[in-house]
């Protein structure tokens, strides 16, 4: 693999991931570090440093930029409407579903939600027969950036407000798609453990 920079930010964090996976499936490698403050004065993390001192913050644009370097890879698609397909997918992932679960995530354990009830508030639409591609992925035949940023959406999910029932009744298509995703050996060890939940988060 090729060093191509440094990464300031911690395993845990959904677009670290992202990250890591697209630097993975383009064979290269990123140097994980601690937080650096005095380099990143906005405090945001995921923060890059590339071996050149060029910086650059928002995970989403760092795992642009960085599936952009092998274009080989394919990490952005094959041509121009597979790309916008990429970008579609990247800001339905995270505006509609991530966000939302993530928010959810972070607040159970201080239990920061009162009303909320997991019917009206399922952050993950229904995805339709149609919308699926025969090789289970979102754009092409091979893992793109959207299905790296659908599948962190969806873990994060699995750990909230989908549980085992949810999971295996109501969105067996879509959890299909992060087991296809996350078994690629090359970021299997990004993923980790997916660290589901038996029984959906609801506070009534």
């Amino acid at each position: 693999m090729t060093l191509i920079g440094k990464m300031y930010s911690y395993m845990a964090q959904p677009q670290t991931k992202v990250i890591l996976s697209a630097a993975a499936l383009s064979d290269l490698e990123i140097e994980l570090l601690p937080f650096d403050r005095p380099k990143f004065p906005l405090a945001k993390i995921p923060a890059f440093e590339s071996l050149d001192g060029f910086r650059l913050t928002e995970g989403a644009a760092i795992a642009r930029y960085v599936s952009s370097l092998v274009p080989d890879a394919a990490l952005l698609g094959r041509n121009t409407k597979e790309t916008a397909l990429v970008d579609q997918w990247v800001h339905f992932a995270e505006s509609e579903i991530h966000a939302d679960a993530s928010m959810i995530y972070a607040s159970a354990s201080l239990k920061l939600l009162p009303g909320y009830n997991a019917d009206a508030s399922m952050p993950l639409h229904k995805w339709h027969e149609d919308q699926k591609r025969p090789s289970g992925l979102l754009v092409s035949d091979s893992i793109t950036l959207a299905d790296l940023f659908l599948a962190t959406a969806i873990q994060r999910v699995g750990q909230t407000i989908c549980g085992a029932a949810e999971r295996e009744q109501v969105y067996p298509h879509v959890f299909a798609h992060y087991a296809k995703v996350t078994s690629d050996a090359r970021i299997k060890d990004v993923f980790g453990e997916p660290g589901f939940i038996e029984e959906r988060l609801v506070y009534n």
